[in-house]
């Protein structure tokens, strides 16, 4: 059973989300306030954790970087902030992906079976990757229909495809691919972005699986069968 660790100081919140996801056979603990989630994470060892940002004691982003101290535990952060800095902070601390209060039961449903079941995948069911009408060999480099992509953007897609359905900032895209000095070059992002879409996508002006959340970053979005 997975256990799943939701963290907030909204009451309603924690009540809501033990229900739901106990229904849907999760294991559930709940902690009101950073220090306690903290401890426990650190004593019951869950295999997801939900995150308010906005938290009475510590800021979420704290919380964080002190489960990345010494776990790789995936992360979905909640937010209630309509700025995006924080949503970015969290996601370079190492949040894996986040949902906007107020948010629906379904929607953050989804993104908890899409984070689970990508870290149950054994790494090397990741060499071969379907997007769209082409199959793509990551570890060969070559994608069918004689589709050819520079090293930079074969750089930029494998990021993607390696973590299909998570949410990849714009500052890790940048330091992985560029470095650390390219970090607030995002028109980069864009450019190639752009030229992966017309090589990849059936429909370019229309993406259904390099998508991008502005402000924020890219996601690979595998096809649901």
């Amino acid at each position: 059973m997975t256990r799943v660790l939701v963290v907030d100081d909204e009451p309603q919140i924690l009540r809501a989300l033990r229900v739901n996801l106990a229904a849907r056979q999760y294991e559930v603990a709940v902690a009101p306030d950073g220090g306690t989630a903290l401890r426990q994470a650190a004593e019951w060892h869950p295999d997801l954790v939900i995150l308010d940002l906005g938290l009475p004691d510590l800021d979420g982003v704290e919380v964080i970087q002190g489960l990345r101290g010494w776990t790789a535990v995936p992360i979905i952060v909640l937010s209630g902030r309509s700025d995006s800095t924080d949503k970015v902070d969290a996601l370079d601390a190492g949040a894996d992906d986040y949902v906007t209060k107020p948010f629906s039961i379904d929607e953050l449903l989804a993104r908890v079976r899409a984070v689970t079941r990508r870290t149950g995948q054994p790494e090397e069911e990741a060499a071969t990757v379907r997007l769209g009408d082409h199959l793509i060999d990551l570890s060969n480099k070559t994608i069918s229909g004689g589709v050819r992509l520079t090293p930079t953007e074969w750089h930029f897609l494998e990021i993607l495809l390696r973590n299909p359905g998570k949410l990849i900032s714009q500052r890790q895209l940048l330091r992985e691919v560029w470095g650390d000095v390219y970090e607030k070059e995002t028109h980069y992002l864009r450019q190639y972005m752009a030229q992966l879409r017309r090589k990849l996508e059936r429909d370019p002006s229309h993406p259904v699986h390099l998508l991008t959340e502005p402000g924020m970053g890219y996601r690979f979005q595998p096809s649901s069968s």
